[in-house]
């Protein structure tokens, strides 16, 4: 899975030691992260107004003109999703935690294991709140994160909604299960809808996937798809 992992310290030595560790679990984890390191709160804040799309945030509680604990409240009001996690030194802070719902405190210096530990919690709370599409087919429903899915095709009265691992098909139409997915779905041809999240490269026909599976898309759609790109990513 890709995750977006923000750092937020004053400290670059801090920042740079748990770059580096977040870097470790991804590659044992087989997760993809994109990490992002701040200096201040404000300089987080002033990213993070122009892209909410942080899953998980390591703040430091004790900064400058703002500390951790008066981020995480700013965030609260309008994001209860994120995982945040306190890294501090000063564990008198530890009850502000449990007021902005964050995930764990974790003292410094930081231990790898404990680091680990609490980001395979963070990457559990993000999958159960994921949004999901009812899929019934052959007597069963399941329930399939979108971010799973890689495209969708129409056939007849049917929809094929194909994940990595699996095709599963369900009686439905293509207009109608549009209306359950979320803004990274883009209708990219009569017959496809496509996860913006797993294009590789956008053809004058077609998109690659991360999968290098190939969907088709219709004339002139290919200058349309870069730009929604643009937009969510």
């Amino acid at each position: 899975m890709d995750y977006k992992i923000a750092i937020c310290d004053d400290s670059e030595a801090d920042r740079l030691y748990i770059a580096d560790l977040v870097n470790r679990w991804a590659m044992d984890a087989d997760h993809t992260v994109q990490v992002s390191a701040f200096v201040s709160a404000e300089n987080f804040l002033f990213q993070y107004e122009e892209k909410k799309d942080y899953d998980i945030l390591l703040l430091d509680v004790e900064m400058g003109a703002m500390d951790g604990v008066t981020l995480a409240r700013r965030i609260r009001r309008e994001n209860e999703l994120m995982q945040i996690v306190f890294i501090t030194g000063f564990p008198e802070h530890m009850a502000e935690g449990y007021e902005v719902s964050a995930l764990h405190y974790l003292m410094k210096p930081v231990a790898e294991e404990k680091l680990f530990s609490v980001l395979d919690r963070a990457v559990i709370n993000i999958v159960k709140a994921e949004k999901r599409l009812c899929v019934n087919y052959d007597h069963q429903r399941d329930y399939i994160p979108l971010g799973q899915i890689y495209y969708i095709e129409a056939q007849k009265q049917y929809v094929a909604i194909h994940t990595d691992h699996e095709v599963y098909r369900m009686k439905a139409s293509l207009s109608d299960t549009e209306k359950s997915l979320d803004e990274y779905f883009f209708k990219c041809q009569r017959s496809f809808l496509v996860n913006l999240r797993h294009v590789k490269r956008i053809l004058q026909n077609h998109v690659v996937l991360k999968n290098d599976e190939e969907v088709p898309i219709s004339r002139g759609m290919a200058e349309k798809i870069g730009k929604e790109m643009i937009r969510l990513f």
